[in-house]
């Protein structure tokens, strides 16, 4: 028998489910977990305030989860509440990306040249432990909108986390990585595109990480006291009317609007950060 007779009488071999099955099961298994938390911080909330529990915290004063639940979908039908959704949302993607894109290229700036960071690391130390929220009086008298102030507010508190954290990590990288490349001829630009901006993106985005979350918090705080639109400023109109609630399903939004944008940036980083051998894996 031939070889093209053999091929021929072979059965076609059935792919076989099992490795997408073994595949998915991992994945599974994680959304389950993450899952678990918030459903029993659900069921907590749930029994704590359903039994008015008062022994020190006064659960009897909070809003249940079917309250809040019941708020919500009352905001959800209103165009207004998704004025105010897609109003943090625009302020903190404005001031997030001149934070990212002034934040790493001051920072790369400092980690790289001597010079730059004996002119700029004083004036960093000095303004960086001013709180971003203090500076919402000054915002107002010196932006001609309050959208440009909160927009100030919120590029104020995410820049000092990213420029510190592309200093450490331009730092932090191994000379012997910039030694090899010159040897092998090549110039600034090229070690600096190909392996310094490379090798410091996992600190990089530690710091984008970090300045997500302190950006949340501010721009929130900032709507609430000069704002006219926005979650925060939503969330303190509703404390005003006693309307609490309205305040927790405000809160939980901005909860969900914070766990989105964490997403997106860490998502960002383990696509520019697959070279590693830790991203390759997830």
């Amino acid at each position: 028998m031939t070889t093209t007779e053999i091929s021929r009488a072979a059965p076609a071999a059935v792919p076989s489910e099992a490795p997408t099955r073994a595949a998915a099961a991992p994945r599974v298994g994680r959304v389950a977990l993450s899952a678990a938390p918030i459903a029993g911080a659900l069921l907590l909330w749930h029994l704590l305030t359903t039994f008015d529990v008062s022994l020190w915290l006064r659960f009897d004063k909070i809003p249940s989860p079917v309250e809040v639940y019941d708020a919500l979908v009352v905001q959800l039908g209103t165009g207004r509440f998704y004025g105010d959704l897609l109003a943090s949302l625009r302020r903190i993607l404005a001031g997030f990306l001149l934070a990212a894109l002034t934040g790493v290229a001051l920072g790369v700036a400092v980690g790289r040249v001597r010079w730059v960071a004996a002119l700029a690391r004083p004036l960093i130390e000095v303004t960086r432990p001013i709180p971003a929220i203090a500076l919402v009086p000054l915002a107002i008298l010196l932006f001609p909108t309050g959208e440009q102030g909160i927009v100030f507010i919120t590029w104020f508190a995410a820049f000092f986390p990213i420029c510190v954290s592309t200093v450490h990590a331009m730092r932090a990288l191994p000379t012997v990585w910039e030694d090899a490349a010159r040897t092998m001829g090549a110039g600034r630009r090229s070690v600096l595109l190909h392996i310094v901006l490379p090798g410091a993106m996992p600190g990089i985005f530690s710091g984008l990480s970090v300045a997500m979350g302190v950006a949340w918090i501010c721009v929130i705080s900032a709507e609430m006291i000069s704002g006219q639109y926005g979650v925060g400023y939503f969330t303190w109109q509703a404390y005003g009317l006693l309307d609490y609630p309205a305040v927790v399903a405000g809160m939980l939004s901005i909860g969900v609007l914070g766990l989105g944008t964490a997403w997106l940036v860490e998502r960002l980083g383990r696509r520019i950060n697959r070279w590693l051998p830790g991203e390759a894996r997830r």
